[in-house]
């Protein structure tokens, strides 16, 4: 089979066929492997995953390019989508206490600004295309008019998502994704004195997790307009990072997911995953001018502060003081 002879074949690049580099999917076969895997099955059934993610196929043409039955085929998909999901942590996590520091000086370089070295972390909401289902179909039908699944994300200023939250359907605000997702309920990021990110479809809180979003448009003065300007510089790589997976799986995250709404979480979750593990493996790729249509605007906050929750205005505030150097940080 020429896609086999092309995997033995050491000197041969994968990109084209795989969108993968050698050594990243070297480091996924890793990743994945499990305690009872004997012979190359591990590695056969993660090529064929990720040449299906790489070329958006049925699982027929899939079965023809690597002589598999089109079940075994079917089969192998769901395996792999479903062992990655139960093994996220190996490529998404918090940064460790002793790594924020170098997160938050990535944050500076972003913005341009030293007033965001206490930031860790970018978050906001992506939407892939889906195939609704008949029942609760318009559930999936998102403010700009089509269906989808929403995928929360978090991420470091290098664009590596940190953390994610995949399943919700279209319609579902990001506010109402965000306060049901784990890190929120948990408390678990940012730590104490360290801030995330956030657009205007999030409200600006100090607990219980600190989120900073900019000033409503139109800003009162300069200070504001010059806040809103390099937190926007900041944020950004949420949205570079959305655009970086999109375009790697294009073919498959670019039109309508041709599976089923209940297991569409596993295969985008699955593209994050793989996603960390390029950069991890210095596999870049830059973000096609297209690739961020899906990424819809803020949206603005549909609720009030619930009673755990404080503003974070106060702290907006002072942070924007410190962007204009108005004051000095402590």
């Amino acid at each position: 089979m020429p896609i086999l002879r092309l995997w033995f074949n050491v000197e041969a690049e994968l990109k084209q066929d795989f969108r993968l580099s050698r050594r990243a999917m070297h480091d996924l076969q890793r990743l994945l492997q499990r305690e009872q895997d004997h012979g190359w099955g591990n590695q056969l059934e993660v090529l064929i995953y990720v040449y299906w993610l790489a070329h958006g196929l049925s699982y027929s043409v899939v079965s023809r390019v690597f002589n598999v039955p089109k079940s075994t085929v079917h089969r192998i998909i769901h395996r792999v989508a479903q062992h990655i999901m139960a093994n996220l942590k190996r490529a998404i996590s918090f940064p460790l206490a002793g790594e924020l520091h170098v997160v938050g000086q990535g944050f500076v370089k972003l913005s341009g600004r030293p007033a965001f070295s206490n930031v860790v972390g970018a978050i906001d909401g992506s939407h892939v295309r889906i195939k609704p289902p008949q029942q609760h179909r318009l559930d999936y039908l998102n403010y700009k008019g089509f269906y989808s699944v929403n995928m929360q994300a978090i991420c470091d200023s290098n664009g590596r998502f940190l953390d994610i939250f995949v399943g919700y359907p279209g319609s579902v605000h990001d506010t109402r994704i965000m306060k049901n997702s784990s890190f929120y309920r948990a408390r678990q990021y940012p730590p104490t004195g360290y801030i995330l990110l956030g657009d205007g479809g999030y409200p600006s809180l100090d607990t219980p997790v600190c989120l900073i979003t900019p000033y409503k448009e139109p800003v009162n003065g300069q200070i504001q307009g010059r806040f809103n300007y390099y937190h926007a510089r900041a944020r950004s790589i949420i949205e570079r990072a959305f655009g970086m997976m999109k375009t790697r799986w294009r073919s498959t995250l670019f039109r309508a997911l041709e599976v089923k709404p209940t297991f569409a979480p596993l295969v985008i979750a699955s593209c994050a995953f793989l996603h960390n593990v390029c950069l991890d493996n210095e596999d870049l790729l830059e973000p096609d001018e297209d690739a961020d249509l899906d990424i819809l605007e803020p949206q603005p906050p549909r609720e009030p502060l619930a009673v755990n929750e404080s503003s974070g205005n106060a702290t907006r505030d002072r942070l924007a003081a410190l962007v204009s150097g108005h004051v000095q940080n402590p």
